[in-house]
């Protein structure tokens, strides 16, 4: 089954599908998507229908009018145990070759979607695991989760670009050259994770994360993001100039006034939400809101899942794999 098979009957939004593909499904409610990784059997282990649903689910999402916000979490006691090294069994390196720039593909959809994403992690997160969540916007884990990058450790080479992008090169060699669990409180004070919650906490706090993006007007958003991505990309000198851009468009779109006169008729105290409920009116355009960060993830992208892998875990050891099948 390809990404754009629709396996499973369910809700749409603008043609997006209750699943995009083994492994994926998709709901909408209320402008909010949710996309999950959905092989608990294999610990969501990632495999070649699991990349291409991802990939046609977020390109879906991308252009979906309706929807304000995404959040991507997984069915399961376990995030994301990497890939599914059991696919790749009697395959040449051709195969392996296309089912990886697969994965990479489906990162860089994650990450061009014009949406916010964001990623609600539990459990063991491993290899392709932590690519697939990097490639969101930001990060909320519960405080059981842990992060794992084995690729080396596998024979193999992954996880070398987003994840020294993210924690930085240091961090990221050490993570990668030991085979080291990292807690999420590790996870969230070298800037992985931006929010930790308690394990009960998670799928309340998606829901408060998901309500406060939607306030905001998309047009804003969608260009918020794209500058921010951008602007990560070079100097501050240039950066400016990517806002302006932004700034440019947001006011010729002419959505802006609404919030100015809202804010003047009502005075200092008016909520946040007034002003997204006057604002928000405009589709936010399919810009791309960030871009990949190319091979890097790609890089780690499968070898990543590789790394903790396969579902039937051979190369899972230590902590991180508590609460994951063998």
């Amino acid at each position: 089954m390809t990404g754009d098979d629709a396996g499973v009957p369910g809700g749409t939004a603008d043609g997006v599908p209750g699943r995009a593909g083994d492994g994926v499904s998709v709901g909408v409610v209320d402008g909010v998507a949710s996309v999950v990784l959905d092989r608990p059997h294999a610990r969501n282990g990632l495999d070649l229908a699991m990349c291409l649903g991802l990939r046609a689910a977020f390109e879906r999402l991308d252009s979906a009018a309706d929807v304000r916000v995404v959040l991507l979490r997984a069915n399961g006691p376990v995030f994301c145990a990497g890939a599914d090294l059991k696919e790749r069994v009697g395959r040449d390196e051709a195969w392996v070759r296309r089912r990886r720039q697969a994965s990479f593909a489906a990162y860089e959809a994650i990450e061009r979607c014009s949406k916010p994403v964001v990623a609600l992690v539990q459990g063991p997160v491993v290899g392709s695991g932590g690519e697939i969540a990097m490639s969101c916007d930001f990060v909320v884990a519960s405080t059981a989760a842990t992060f794992r990058f084995p690729e080396p450790h596998l024979g193999t080479v992954g996880a070398t670009q987003r994840l020294q992008r993210v924690i930085g090169r240091a961090r990221a060699k050490e993570l990668l050259f030991t085979d080291r669990v990292m807690s999420a409180e590790e996870a969230h004070r070298v800037g992985l994770v931006a929010r930790l919650v308690a394990p009960h906490e998670l799928a309340d706090a998606g829901v408060a994360v998901a309500a406060a993006i939607a306030a905001a007007p998309p047009l804003a958003l969608a260009l918020t993001k794209q500058a921010v991505d951008l602007g990560a990309e070079t100097d501050l000198d240039r950066g400016i100039r990517i806002e302006m851009a932004a700034i440019e468009r947001n006011l010729a779109d002419g959505g802006w006034r609404a919030g100015v006169a809202r804010f003047s008729g009502a005075g200092d105290d008016v909520r946040n939400d007034d002003v997204r409920n006057d604002a928000g009116g405009t589709a936010a355009p399919g810009t791309g809101g960030s871009t990949a960060h190319g091979t890097g993830d790609d890089a780690d992208s499968s070898l990543g899942d590789d790394a903790d892998s396969d579902s039937d875990g051979s190369a899972d050891n230590g902590p991180e794999n508590s609460g994951t099948t063998t």
